[in-house]
């Protein structure tokens, strides 16, 4: 007899604590949603998605509403979906206890601004991605101009490097070369503000001050724009300070082994 109260006791008790669970959580998943803590890194100064202009594009895509409760919201699918807006990198989407929740992600950098013939104009980033041209916002990076065909297109820089029958009609992996040496070294990203495209296949460099041309040629290979700009670098360092800034109006490394001078007629 006191087995069977031991046993319908125990079984009451478990029923309690379930019955206690289910409750708490329809409680849980019937509380209204907060805004969701949104914490944004970039690397730089050029931020391309803001707080306020993410939750509007969650709202326009229905994904968060007004009055949602916490289980109607689709923690995954907010996820994709930011995970491929163009300027995202990374993003992380949670719920935490209660009602509250976190998107947490990191946005591109762009390092280059590409306007080609067709008059389109977006962004190459420090990873090989483009990113569209923003209304809202802007970055201070080097612009390429010019006869440049390539347009806007999901395909990374590295997709185009490794298929044969894509870098033989785009240039964009030759722009990511010069783009991604220029960001990186501290002096040419002062100096170098344009990079223009002839008509011949050489790129052109444009210094912010001054007003003469570097010749830069082909960049087809890593080890070629580094060459390159290794002498560019030599020559800024080592002539400029003795001949004069003003004294040349075209500096051509677009030869092997070659520092090409012509100088300004008088």
């Amino acid at each position: 007899m006191k087995n069977w109260m031991k046993i319908t006791a125990w079984i009451l008790c478990v029923a309690g604590v379930a019955a206690v669970l289910v409750f708490a959580k329809q409680e849980e998943e019937a509380k209204k949603y907060q805004v969701p803590n949104v914490s944004i890194h970039v690397d730089g100064d050029d931020a391309f998605l803001t707080e306020p202009e993410l939750i509007d594009r969650l709202k326009l895509r229905r994904l968060i509403e007004k009055n949602q409760e916490v289980k109607n919201l689709n923690i995954r699918k907010i996820e994709y979906v930011i995970a491929k807006m163009p300027e995202v990198k990374r993003v992380k989407v949670f719920k935490r206890i209660g009602n509250k929740w976190d998107i947490q992600l990191e946005l591109r950098k762009p390092i280059a601004r590409i306007f080609n013939k067709s008059g389109q104009s977006f962004y190459l980033d420090e990873d090989g991605f483009l990113m569209n041209r923003s209304d809202l916002h802007t970055a201070r990076v080097l612009v390429f101009s010019g006869e440049i065909a390539d347009r806007y297109s999901p395909n990374s820089i590295f997709e185009i490097i490794n298929n044969d029958s894509l870098k033989s009609i785009r240039k964009l992996d030759d722009i990511y070369r010069i783009s991604n040496y220029v960001c990186k070294d501290p002096i040419l990203h002062k100096m170098i503000g344009q990079v223009y495209r002839e008509k011949n296949g050489d790129f052109v460099l444009i210094p912010i001050v001054g007003d003469q041309k570097i010749i830069l040629g082909t960049a087809t290979t890593d080890e070629e724009v580094n060459d390159k700009f290794s002498r560019i670098l030599d020559f800024y360092n080592e002539a400029m300070p003795y001949e004069g800034w003003n004294k040349y109006s075209e500096i051509s490394v677009k030869y092997e082994g070659q520092i090409v001078c012509r100088k300004r007629a008088n």
